[in-house]
C-alpha cells in the first residue's frame, strides 16, 4: 500500500458502550478480541498483509512498522489499542499452506479500564472528524441486519446438526497417541502435543457473530477472538506487551469438570487434589513453563513467575495455570516488538512439545493434519508496540455457511493414556460445540 495511513481516535461516552463490547458483535465479518466485555472490535478493511513460511512473523513485523512509521495519527485517548491497530492470525506451522494475516480495519471500538473509544482508519485524503467516525461506525452496524440466531432448541439441533471425524478417526488418533508415548519412552523427547479435528455441519447456518457472543458470555475468563472466519475463546495468553512489560499465561494440565460430578467436597478442592496432586500433570506444566521462560529470557532484564501453578476454573474444564511477567530489555533504545517476541516464543511446549524440532517432526508424522491457524498466535497490535496475542485454542474455522472445522489437542507425556486423552479433546471441543448449539 503506497498511501499514507491516517487515523483519528476519539473517546466514546459511557452511553455508547454501557455493556462493553459484546453488543457490537452483530456482523459475521467483525474482527474481535474481547475479555470480560473489554478489548477491541473492528469493522471493514483498509489494508491486509499475508504470508506463509518460516519468516511470516518477521515479514509481518516489517510490513506493520513501515505502515505505521509514516502514519498521520491523531489520538485523543492514548492508551494501548488506540491509534492504528491490526488484528492478526498466524498459521501454527511454518510448513502450512494456510496464509497468516494482519488486517487493518476501517473502524475500531475499544473498551479498557472503564474507558471507551472509537478509531477511524483510512488511506484516503478526506478530513477525519469525530462526527464522521461516529457516522462510519453507525453505517457498519446498520448496513446489514444482525445475523439470525442459531436455533436454540436442543431437540431440533440434535436432529439437524451432524458431526464427523476429520483427518483421523478416533481409533487412529488414539493409535497416534500410543505411538507418541512410545517415542517419548525412547528418550527422544519429553512432551508431544497431538491435535485432532472434527467437522460440524449446521443446516440452520453458522453465524460468526452469534458464536462470538455466546463465547464472550460463557467464557469471560478467556480471550474471545474472531479473525477472518477463525473464531474461539482461548484461555492461554502467548504474550501481552504494554510498554516495556510483557506478560504470558501458560496452561498445561487439564481436568474435565464433568469428572467431578458425584465427588465429595467442593469441586475446586477436587480439581486441586487431582491436578496439583498429579505427577503427570505437574510434569507437563513444568515443561510448558520452562519452554516459555527459556525463550523469553534473552529479551528480558527481569522475570518472575508463580512458584506454584494455580487452578484456572472454566465452565468446561480446570487447568493448571501460571502467569509470567517480564520487563523487556532495550536494544539500541527499542524494546522488542510483539511480533519479534512471537517469532522467538512460538511454538511453545504447551502447543507443540519439547524439544521443539523433534516434537514438530513427530506432529507432522502422526497427526495427518494441517492445523492451519489452530494453536497459532491470534490477537492484535498497535503502532506504539502494545499488543495481546493468545494461542488460538478452543476454536474453529468456519469453512462454509453451514460447516465448521473444530480443533482440539492434548499434551502427551510418558504417563498419557489414549482413552483419557481422547476424552480430553471432547472436553476442549465443548465451548465451540455449545456456541453452535450442539451438545455432546
Amino acid at each position: 500500500m503506497t498511501s499514507t495511513l491516517r487515523t483519528l481516535t476519539v473517546p466514546l461516552d459511557g452511553d455508547s458502550a454501557p455493556e462493553g463490547l459484546p453488543p457490537y458483535l452483530v456482523r459475521d465479518d467483525v474482527l474481535c478480541w474481547t475479555r470480560r466485555e473489554a478489548g477491541l472490535v473492528g469493522f471493514g478493511e483498509v489494508a491486509r498483509f499475508t504470508a506463509t513460511g518460516p519468516e511470516r512473523f518477521l515479514e509481518a513485523d516489517i510490513w506493520w512498522r513501515h505502515l505505521v512509521i509514516e502514519a498521520d495519527i491523531t489520538d485523543q485517548v492514548e492508551c494501548p489499542g488506540t491509534g492504528p491497530v491490526a488484528f492478526g492470525s498466524f498459521a501454527f506451522s511454518k510448513a502450512s499452506d494456510h496464509e497468516s494475516r494482519l488486517i487493518v480495519p476501517e473502524i475500531v471500538v475499544g473498551v479498557r479500564d472503564g474507558r471507551a473509544w472509537l478509531t477511524q482508519i483510512t488511506a484516503d485524503d478526506g478530513e477525519l472528524t469525530e462526527e464522521g467516525a461516529v457516522a462510519a461506525l453507525k453505517g457498519w452496524l446498520e448496513s446489514d441486519p444482525p445475523p439470525a440466531v442459531v436455533h436454540s432448541d436442543p431437540a431440533v439441533l440434535q436432529n439437524s446438526a451432524t458431526l464427523k471425524t476429520g483427518s483421523l478417526s478416533e481409533e487412529d488418533w488414539m493409535a497416534a497417541v500410543t505411538a507418541g508415548v512410545a517415542e517419548i519412552r525412547t528418550g527422544k523427547l519429553e512432551k508431544l502435543v497431538l491435535a485432532r479435528d472434527i467437522v460440524a455441519t449446521v443446516p440452520h447456518g453458522v453465524h460468526a457473530a452469534e458464536v462470538l457472543r455466546q463465547l464472550a458470555s460463557r467464557y469471560r475468563e478467556c480471550w474471545t477472538y474472531g479473525v477472518d472466519g477463525l473464531v474461539g475463546a482461548t484461555p492461554e495468553m502467548l504474550i501481552q506487551v504494554e510498554g516495556r512489560t510483557a506478560q504470558a499465561r501458560v496452561l498445561a494440565g487439564t481436568l474435565d469438570r464433568r469428572d467431578a460430578v458425584g465427588e465429595a467436597g467442593l469441586p475446586l478442592d477436587y480439581a486441586e487434589r487431582v491436578l496439583a496432586g498429579s505427577e503427570k500433570q505437574r510434569h507437563e506444566h513444568e515443561i510448558a513453563i520452562q519452554s516459555l521462560t527459556t525463550q523469553l529470557a534473552p529479551f528480558s532484564e527481569a522475570m518472575n513467575a508463580h512458584d506454584e501453578p494455580f487452578i484456572l476454573e472454566l465452565p468446561n474444564v480446570w487447568h493448571l495455570a501460571s502467569d509470567v511477567k517480564a520487563e523487556l530489555t532495550e536494544v539500541e533504545g527499542h524494546v522488542p516488538t510483539c511480533l519479534a517476541l512471537i517469532n522467538a516464543l512460538h511454538p511453545t511446549a504447551a502447543v507443540c512439545g519439547t524439544p521443539t524440532q523433534v516434537a514438530g517432526a513427530l506432529i507432522r508424522k502422526l497427526e495427518h493434519l494441517d492445523r492451519g491457524p489452530y494453536a497459532g498466535p491470534v490477537g492484535w497490535l498497535d503502532a506504539a508496540g502494545n499488543g495481546e496475542w493468545g494461542i488460538a485454542l478452543r476454536g474453529a474455522v468456519i469453512e462454509s455457511p453451514t460447516t465448521v472445522r473444530l480443533y482440539a489437542g492434548c499434551g502427551i507425556v510418558e504417563g498419557s493414556q489414549p482413552e483419557a486423552e481422547l476424552a480430553e479433546t471432547w472436553a476442549k471441543f465443548r465451548p465451540m460445540l455449545e456456541s453452535l448449539g450442539i451438545s455432546n
